[in-house]
């Protein structure tokens, strides 16, 4: 599945994300992720930020300057309304390059739906974008090996693709991050997230 039919599909179920009970989602764990920040405010991505705004609207309550980033022409529509004053990026993040380093990334419940072979060249260049003591969290499928899969249970076609946990740990090392942790929040289900810090 190619990054512009993930943009397709998601533009028709946007509004589901903007459901109340989404409001704490990824809430706390993006909390730990802050008390990691070398250098707290700055500059701040949200990558696969949909239209809800939650990590946004946390970050700038924590003095950052933050933008938006994602593949949905609907979600993106739908945040700008939320959010007017908010720079969103509508990109394919295999194709968007930053411009400046960040100060804090969050890529959460999105870098799972990439082609599997753009992951770690994905994963680089978001490491590639923080700045020195910068912190990255994101979320990724935590089997054992690379496993890739097309699934419609959410009643339109989404890519699920994983590197792994080894090759995940691997590819962050190689680019220059520390995993500072790593949990499975959601057990038994293979939910995990990851809060890595650029050296």
């Amino acid at each position: 599945m190619q990054p512009e039919d993930l943009g397709r599909s998601y533009d028709e179920i946007a509004e589901r994300w903007l459901e109340p009970h989404l409001d704490g989602n990824g809430i706390s764990q993006h909390e730990l992720a802050l008390r990691f920040a070398a250098h707290p405010g700055g500059r701040a991505l949200d990558a696969g930020c949909g239209c809800h705004g939650r990590f946004l609207r946390l970050l700038e309550l924590r003095g950052y300057a933050v933008e938006g980033l994602d593949v949905s022409a609907r979600m993106i529509a739908l945040a700008r309304e939320r959010m007017p004053h908010i720079t969103f990026h509508l990109a394919d993040v295999c194709l968007w390059e930053p411009e400046g380093r960040y100060d804090f990334i969050s890529a959460w419940d999105c870098l799972w739906h990439l082609p599997l072979a753009r992951h770690a060249e994905v994963l680089t260049k978001l490491c590639g974008a923080l700045a020195p003591g910068g912190v990255f969290i994101f979320t990724f499928g935590g089997l054992d090996a690379p496993e890739e899969r097309l699934d419609a249970s959410m009643g339109v076609p989404v890519n699920y693709s994983t590197l792994g946990v080894s090759l995940t740990l691997q590819t962050l090392a190689a680019a220059g991050c520390v995993c500072r942790h790593l949990e499975y929040d959601q057990h038994p289900e293979k939910h995990v997230f990851i809060i890595v810090q650029r050296v």
